[in-house]
């Protein structure tokens, strides 16, 4: 058992000019009473009385003293727990072009992403995970932290358009990951990169990012997400006003992202379908393992019921001994 605030137990020393003051009470109390005989006290036995005569007193100072353990903040709890795990700081660059809306993967490139970055969000419980999204900018949605929960409601509410910049700025959404881990103290430090074109726009190039995510330790894992050749696309007509999806070409720069992963000591993939895109999470999920240390303490639970209990039993047991059999005593 722990006190919360423990400093309060010192009001237990109160006790002892309590006591004084009754013992200096009943002293004073008996050298005031005169008898003109002391014939009718020899031989006198003790009642049961006699021995009850101080307990509603003591019953009392036991009610206060549950009363400062109470206030003490009495807790029951388990000891630090320190054990390694394994854990890395990870950001998530996610493509949100217009071009991630097709549909050569289930249901769309974006919306696969999405689900399967989700999955590997709730695999990596020990993880710092944040997420940066990126078009022809790139924004951070949601920055380092190991709440998995709120991870994956950010990751769902992703879509075209969080970025009001069109084309595809891979240099730029590198730039802005590694912005977000270059104050990390953690050993092993990762941007995954999803994207399904070719560097388009920004005023970093994707080497220039390469060499900043580098030079910070930082390892970039690039993901090519789509099928080579024509893939349906959806695209407004600016006529009708209505979207319309229409087989387009599909590029994907996968040299200039294997070189990037090259130059950080990562790895490139490519994903051409859903199932490619579970296996690949599922190896990065697997190489990136980095012992850390980390330290959990078990919930506390409040105990100060049993002293509660035990103060009010008291205080009725005094009160009822007071009003009772001992209430013609002095």
């Amino acid at each position: 058992m722990i006190f919360l605030k423990p400093y309060l137990l010192f009001l237990l020393l109160l006790l002892i000019p309590i006591i004084v003051w009754y013992v200096w009470k009943r002293k004073s109390l008996t050298a005031k009473m005169q008898f003109s005989s002391l014939e009718p006290f020899i031989g006198a036995k003790r009642t049961y009385k006699y021995y009850l005569l101080h307990v509603p007193f003591a019953l009392k100072l036991v009610a206060f003293a549950m009363t400062i353990f109470i206030m003490a903040r009495p807790q029951a709890a388990n000891e630090w727990d320190n054990k390694n795990a394994e854990g890395i700081d990870c950001i998530l660059a996610i493509d949100i072009s217009a071009s991630m809306m097709a549909q050569d993967l289930t249901p769309n490139r974006l919306k696969a992403a999405k689900e399967v970055a989700g999955n590997f969000v709730q695999q990596r419980a020990n993880d710092n995970i944040g997420i940066v999204v990126f078009s022809g900018a790139a924004s951070s949605v949601c920055p380092l932290t190991t709440d998995k929960n709120a991870l994956s409601s950010l990751i769902a509410s992703i879509d075209t358009g969080m970025v009001r910049a069109d084309g595809t700025a891979i240099g730029v959404g590198l730039a802005t990951s590694v912005s977000r881990l270059k104050d990390s103290k953690a050993k092993s430090k990762v941007v995954i990169l999803l994207t399904d074109g070719e560097d388009n726009g920004g005023k970093i190039s994707p080497m220039k990012g390469a060499e900043l995510a580098k030079s910070f330790g930082v390892r970039v894992y690039t993901i090519g997400v789509g099928t080579n050749g024509m893939a349906p696309m959806p695209s407004l007509n600016k006529t009708t006003n209505k979207w319309e999806v229409k087989m387009e070409p599909v590029v994907i720069d996968e040299q200039t992202l294997q070189n990037i992963s090259s130059a950080t000591n990562g790895k490139y993939y490519r994903a051409q379908n859903t199932d490619e895109l579970n296996s690949i999470y599922e190896a990065i999920d697997k190489l990136e393992k980095s012992k850390v240390s980390i330290s959990n303490f078990a919930h506390r639970k409040e105990l100060f019921l049993p002293f509660a209990c035990i103060a009010l039993g008291a205080l009725l047991i005094s009160l009822i001994l007071s009003t009772t059999v001992l209430r013609h005593n002095p």
